[in-house]
Order: structure tokens, then sequence, then C-alpha cells
């Protein structure tokens, strides 16, 4: 519970500093900058050196892959056949392709099947949608942007890109099979864990609910993929074409269930992919999917 209540207190503060005039206007791109730059990274040394590989993986990691692709041809040819601006495209593709399935996803998967739920939604964030918003997302996020950028610049962006520095380097450790010291990822844990109450204030910063605004309908179109045809999409591809069961199975639908990604909706916004929709889309997704998460989770419970 108190997960949620930081949730939502975060997002808030966030709402009310847009009034405080002695708040810098410009707070929320610093706020992005440490997101990106330290505590992403810090969960990523923390977790990835933990996990332990084998074929499990394989539904648990769908869940950001496939999600991702599934949103790349739904929007792309979606836009493609309304006329929609690229950048639009960009960003209901970056936004509704990546779930928050930590932040929000780690909570409610614990609060619904316990501590042993957890380790399955670890493997859906970390070499999952963690993964998935390192490569893809920035590929996405460039590509739909102002650039018009060479394959060798997708590969330097990602390369720099410091999440997936620090997944690479957690990977190598899992390999060889080696940590860091204790005190050290005492450390990480506690900046990564930063992640979540900062990401959330930057978006209150940049939240804006304007009745006339045109970003409604596109709003509605992202919720309703984000929400309801993704997990949809898992549950007849899991459960009823491919016929797995069990508790990795359901924890991995809830988790495709989730609200949008909190660092999605700033790597949509760090590339000027419609930041006050990105924005938009963590604000009211989040709340939104209490409800939804509900819905879903009773359907599994029949199955």
């Amino acid at each position: 519970m108190d997960n949620i209540i930081l949730l939502f207190g975060c997002l808030l503060l966030g709402v009310l500093f847009q009034k405080v005039p002695a708040f810098p206007k410009n707070a929320h791109q610093a706020l992005n900058q440490f997101v990106i730059y330290v505590s992403i990274p810090a969960i990523a040394l923390y977790y990835i050196p933990k996990i332990e590989l084998n074929a499990s993986l394989l539904y648990p990691l769908g869940i950001a892959w496939l999600g991702f692709g599934l949103s790349f041809v739904f929007f792309y040819g979606l836009g493609k056949l309304l006329g929609w601006s690229k950048k639009l495209i960009g960003c209901l593709i970056v936004v509704s392709g990546l779930g928050n399935t930590s932040f929000v996803g780690f909570p409610v998967i614990e609060a619904l099947y316990g501590k042993e739920g957890i380790e399955t939604a670890i493997i859906v964030d970390q070499p999952g949608s963690f993964v998935v918003m390192s490569t893809l997302g920035i590929i996405v996020a460039t590509s739909f942007s102002k650039e018009t950028p060479s394959a060798k610049t997708l590969l330097t962006k990602i390369l720099k890109f410091p999440p997936f520095l620090a997944f690479f380097l957690g990977l190598m450790l899992n390999l060889f099979k080696v940590d860091f010291p204790m005190d050290l990822q005492s450390v990480f844990q506690r900046v990564g864990a930063t992640v979540s109450p900062v990401a959330l204030v930057a978006v209150g910063l940049q939240l804006k609910f304007e009745r006339r605004s045109l970003h409604w309908p596109f709003l509605g179109v992202g919720l309703l993929f984000k929400l309801i045809i993704t997990p949809l999409f898992f549950f007849v591809l899991y459960k009823l074409v491919l016929g797995a069961d069990g508790l990795p199975i359901d924890v991995s639908i809830i988790e495709a269930a989730m609200a949008p990604m909190i660092t999605g909706a700033i790597l949509a916004s760090s590339y000027g992919l419609k930041p006050k929709l990105s924005n938009m889309m963590v604000g009211v997704g989040i709340p939104l999917s209490f409800v939804t998460l509900v819905l879903w989770y009773f359907i599994l419970l029949q199955f």
C-alpha cells in the first residue's frame, strides 16, 4: 500500500510544484536526466547480475519484446492510415509499447501473488521492459523525432545510453557468476529506489489536463491499446493458443496489463515526441489501470 501512496503522492507533488513560482520551470528536464543517467543504471547493476538465465524466461520476456513489436505494428499502421504526424506515431509506439512493470507492477504483483510472483515480475521488467526501452525504444524515439539517423548514429546512441551500458555490465557479471560487493549492492539498490519518486515528480511537473486539448482522442486510443488490447493479445496467445498455465503465465499477463512506463514517457518527452500526450498517458493511465487490472485478475482466476 505504501508504494501506491508513493506513486500518487509524488505525481501530485509534481502537479503542485507547477504553482510554486520559486520552482524552476525546466526542473523536469534535470529530473528526467537524473533518472536516465543515475537511477535506472543503478537498478540494472543491482538486479541483472542476480537473474537466473534459463528457458523459463521466454514467456515473461515475450511480454516486453512482443508487446513493443505489437505496439509498433498497431500504431504505425493506424497512423499511416489516418495521416498522423511522425511525432504522434512515435509517441504512441514508445509510451503504449512499454509497461510500468516495476514501479506499479512490483507492488501490484506482490499484493496479488506474493513474493513468488515478484521473481517472474523481475524477468518481465529487467531483461524485458528495461532492455526494450534501452534499445528498441531509443531506435524508435530517434527515428520518429526530427532526426533522420543513420544506422551508425542509432548504434552510437544505444551504446552511449547509460541504462544500456549498465545492463551490459550487469549481464557480463551474470554470465561470469559474480556480483558487486554487498556494500555496493546496497548503494545501487538505494539509488535505484529514487526512480519512481523522481520520475513521477517530473511527470507531474509537465502534466496538464486541458479540456479542449487535441490529445484526448489519442490518449484514449493509446490507453485502450495498453490496458486492454495488449493483455488480451497475450491472454489469447499464451493461454488459448499455446496452452500455457501456472503462476508465471498469470503474472506475465497481469504485467502486460500495466499502465504505460514512466521512463518510457520520459524517453519520448526527451526526444520531443508529444511531451504533453506522453505525460497524460502516465498521469491518466496509472489510476485507470487499477480498475482494468482488477478485471484481468478475475478473468485469469476463471482460467
